[in-house]
């Protein structure tokens, strides 16, 4: 079982679900979030040095068995990619997978693959 967090604009939120939802990956959870990446420059506004706030971002989790990894991983990259350029632009995110140790269903008490 794998956590795949991913980190996208905001304005690309409807195009990455449906693009799950097409793979097959219909569980998600979603967040706003805040930050910034390598992209921050310091401005000078009346003379003073400042750093722009941070950017509001979404942060995708999905939990899938080793099987979904790269079906979901795939779905985000195609969809999440701004169509400005083949390589995408600055800002257009990241994905993180780790590895996730147990899954409980509450409901059901199921464990493991079967509860995701």
């Amino acid at each position: 079982m794998k956590l795949i967090v991913a980190i996208i604009r905001s304005n690309k939120l409807d195009q990455v679900r449906e693009s799950l939802i097409e793979a097959g990956i219909e569980r998600i959870t979603v967040g706003r979030v805040s930050g910034h990446g390598r992209h921050i420059k310091e401005e000078v506004y009346r003379g003073k040095v400042i750093v722009p706030g941070l950017t509001p971002k979404i942060r995708i989790e999905i939990a899938v068995n080793e099987d979904f990894v790269e079906t979901t991983v795939d779905a985000i990259l195609n969809s999440a990619r701004s169509a400005d350029s083949a390589d995408g632009i600055i800002g257009d995110g990241k994905i993180f997978i780790t590895p996730l140790e147990e899954c409980i269903r509450i409901r059901t008490g199921e464990r493991g693959g079967e509860a995701i």
